[in-house]
């Protein structure tokens, strides 16, 4: 059969069932509208986190007061007071190779201003802290070392954390805010960096490190968290077990198992937060896949009607010479043909779907080349596998008892 008779007797076979292949159809765009629309979402849930996780600063490692929790990546600070300022200075002044060293004590507080209220993260930073972080001032001034010699109650605040205290776009410099029943003046608001949840740079408020440290901790010596920025990629590995081991002797500890903190590595937390983003793109994906089986089902419930409608045909066709291969290749390529249109639609309302998502929900989405040549590839092949067995039932059918059937 020439492939132009073949597609004429296709495209007429599908036209004349127009309900029923239009129903066919309808199954694949779901299955692959949906594939793509999920797997958009899980690309753009790991661009966001890796875009995250970069904006926290370049060649970063941190240490954390407490124990290593293993397998578990925390946005949180560490509670256990284990680190001192005599530690940032040792690693400051020993350890090769680190462009800045940052002391952090954070806290969890609940912030007054004006009859408004939030409860937000408070972090007692240095002036290498906005350096090291990429953060910087949209509105007003960033913490001195004025501020930090003379333990100045001012407060730096984030975009999330301005609005909930007085106000979208509103100008808070030189407004009052109490943090623990300590009024602080604000002087400044960073850029927003986006971000959600406890780890989020933009609902935080910032204040002199021995102005925490003597109102929030009361102690002038611990700090919860220390930044290091390492010079380059080259380096970090070898800054990271430096500072481990500096740490354990000056902690006087013998094994690094019970060490009281923690040293990550910002490529193992990227690392770690992809692998969890990844399997969720993986999970939400088969998911959708569902959906592509049951409209390969669909096109082979249509087929095997459409082989017990066209019996009599069959059996015509046949006795007028055509061969099992004919008749085989007519029912795959209606298969075909209903996957294909099935699978341009599909394209289209998942790219649409993926743009309606982020405009309405505000969730990150990323189509991906893979993802669209993935599911018409997977709708090819179903339209081959699915409609592989009609179509070989079709051929094997005896043309005398074809043509008697009723």
């Amino acid at each position: 059969m020439l492939f132009s008779d073949l597609t004429e007797e296709t495209l007429f076979s599908l036209l004349s069932n127009k309900s029923r292949s239009a129903l066919t159809i309808l199954g694949i765009v779901i299955g692959i509208g949906s594939v793509i629309a999920m797997i958009s979402i899980g690309h753009g849930a790991t661009q966001q986190v890796t875009s995250q996780i970069e904006s926290l600063g370049t060649n970063l490692l941190t240490v954390r007061s407490g124990a290593s929790r293993s397998g578990l990546v925390r946005g949180g600070m560490g509670s256990a007071s284990t680190l001192k300022t005599t530690d940032v200075e040792a690693i400051r002044t020993n350890i090769d190779n680190v462009e800045a060293v940052s002391a952090v004590v954070s806290s969890q507080k609940q912030i007054t201003a004006k009859g408004t209220n939030t409860n937000t993260s408070i972090y007692g930073i240095d002036t290498y802290y906005f350096g090291i972080k990429n953060i910087a001032v949209s509105l007003g001034a960033k913490i001195t070392e004025q501020h930090i010699n003379s333990k100045s109650k001012v407060a730096v605040i984030g975009p999330t954390t301005r609005d909930d205290l007085f106000g979208a776009d509103a100008n808070p410099i030189g407004q009052k805010i109490r943090i623990s029943g300590q009024e602080f003046s604000v002087i400044g608001v960073t850029e927003a960096k986006g971000g959600t949840g406890m780890n989020s740079s933009d609902d935080i408020v910032y204040i002199p490190l021995t102005t925490a440290q003597q109102y929030l901790t009361g102690s002038s010596q611990t700090v919860t968290t220390i930044n290091v920025q390492v010079a380059s990629d080259e380096f970090m590995d070898t800054a990271e077990e430096n500072i481990t081991a500096l740490l354990l002797v000056r902690h006087k500890i013998a094994d690094a198992a019970s060490a009281d903190f923690n040293v990550m590595n910002q490529a193992d937390m990227l690392s770690a937060m992809s692998s969890v983003t990844g399997t969720l793109t993986l999970l939400l994906g088969a998911i959708a896949g569902i959906s592509l089986v049951v409209g390969g089902i669909g096109i082979m419930n249509m087929m095997l009607t459409s082989v017990t409608e066209r019996t009599r045909e069959i059996g015509l066709r046949k006795s007028l010479g055509a061969k099992k291969r004919d008749i085989s290749s007519q029912f795959i390529a209606e298969s075909i043909a209903l996957t294909f249109i099935g699978g341009v639609i599909g394209v289209i309302v998942g790219w649409l779907a993926s743009f309606l998502i982020t405009y309405f929900a505000s969730t990150t989405t990323v189509v991906s080349y893979y993802s669209v040549f993935l599911s018409v590839g997977i709708s090819a092949l179903i339209g081959i596998v699915f409609g592989y067995y009609p179509a070989q039932r079709a051929a094997k059918l005896d043309p005398i008892e074809a043509l008697r059937y009723q």
